[in-house]
């Protein structure tokens, strides 16, 4: 073991007669070098992007959300739902409601979606960090209903963030009969003013299509009475959200699904996940490519090392042994191109990180002003594994090639 491995570092390292041989093993290493960079780079851009949406949903969506797993709405007085309100690791918890709404104002009109809330949605996430306007958070008091729009919402209204009219929310009667001679006799429906508020969560389906209403305002036009679309909960601090959704779907059972944010928004990150496979899957074919090399170089020392293969043979070294001391020189190369890939990609991705070098635009035009990068280790062990497979694979070749070499030059 330790011949081989010593011979195969002298040969790695050692001047060669020929310098073509130098060059397509310096090609083989940075091949190899610049797909793991390219590999830990495009992983982190994901990552990143990952979680700056993520943190955009943070502030709107609720650390765990309890909803039906077969129908819409459920009772609020469902006594495995008001236990699952108490139990020791919830912090806070608000029934809400949701149902699509028209919504007018003026000559203006809209298919949106109410959410009916609690006041203790007020705490349940980051609704404080979304709002925008010289307003406050109110859904109701002893006069009138309030309403939050997102921001997109209205701009479509073209209302302004104060608007001089309510707003007009039409939802159908639940017996579904529409009455022809009288349209509007068929819908329930409620005016709502804006409290001089709105929030703005930088994604479109929620910014262009939701308006937050009191949770008995929306009960009363979707004739739910103590009816509700989803139980909200945030937990205490240093609770594992892991041990706190398997305990809520033990003690609910199979009627609900607990889902935490990332379920909540499954649709967009099965797409962050299935992108990032894809750009995972075709530079590691890249990768293939490089390590090609490898064999072309090994090919060409074994040629010029023909003579050392004779001396070894004569002095007892086996065919094993001297066939090792190639494929050694194969993984060697592999290895400081790996390593030299991962070692500047994560310092590249540190000083985006720190500096963000490279930005995405005009500084304003998008939420974050550089291309958000984060390291995983999962994804380090990933691109090191991954090398080492594919280096591996384009090696293996070399075995019966140096085989038959050996044997042709003991023949000589």
């Amino acid at each position: 073991m330790k011949l081989p491995l010593f011979i195969a570092h002298r040969y790695l390292f050692a001047k060669k007669s020929h310098n073509v041989i130098n060059v397509i093993s310096a090609i083989s290493v940075a091949g190899i070098m610049l797909a793991s960079f390219a590999l830990i780079c495009t992983l982190s851009v994901f990552n990143g992007f990952h979680e700056l949406v993520e943190s955009l949903f943070r502030d709107f969506d609720p650390e765990i959300k309890v909803v039906p797993a077969d129908k819409k709405f459920f009772s609020m007085n469902d006594e495995r739902i008001l236990k699952a309100s108490s139990l020791d690791f919830v912090e806070v918890s608000a029934f809400t409601l949701e149902e699509q709404a028209l919504i007018s104002y003026k000559s203006k009109q809209h298919i949106a979606v109410i959410k009916g809330v609690e006041e203790s949605f007020h705490d349940l996430a980051g609704i404080e960090n979304l709002l925008k306007g010289n307003g406050i958070f109110m859904l109701k008091d002893e006069v009138c209903n309030y309403g939050i729009p997102g921001i997109g919402l209205i701009n479509r209204m073209n209302c302004g963030m104060k608007p001089s009219d309510p707003f007009l929310i039409s939802v159908p009667k639940k017996d579904g009969r529409v009455n022809l001679t009288n349209p509007a006799a068929s819908f329930n429906q409620a005016r709502i003013y804006s409290p001089g508020v709105a929030f703005l969560v930088e994604q479109e389906k929620y910014d262009d299509n939701y308006v937050l209403i009191s949770l008995d305002l929306a009960q009363q036009l979707t004739n739910r009475e103590n009816e509700a679309s989803a139980l909200e909960i945030k937990t205490t601090r240093g609770t594992s959200l892991r041990k706190a959704m398997r305990q809520l779907e033990d003690l609910l059972g199979p009627g609900f699904e607990v889902q935490d944010r990332i379920r909540q928004q499954q649709d967009v990150f099965k797409v962050f996940k299935l992108e990032k496979f894809i750009s995972y899957l075709f530079l590691t074919f890249i990768l293939l490519i490089a390590c090609f090399n490898i064999i072309g170089s090994l090919i060409m020392l074994m040629v010029e090392k023909q003579q050392d293969a004779k001396l070894l043979g004569s002095m007892g070294a086996s065919r094993r042994t001297i066939e090792k001391i190639f494929i050694y020189n194969g993984v060697m190369i592999s290895l400081i191109g790996a390593v030299s890939g991962l070692l500047l990609g994560v310092t590249a991705v540190l000083l985006q990180q720190k500096y963000g070098f490279i930005s995405l635009g005009a500084a304003g035009n998008f939420i974050v002003d550089a291309y958000p990068v984060s390291i995983k280790i999962q994804d380090i062990l990933l691109v090191l594994v991954t090398v080492l497979v594919v280096s591996f694979l384009s090696v293996r070749p070399i075995g019966p090639i140096a085989r038959r070499f050996i044997r042709n030059s003991e023949s000589d």
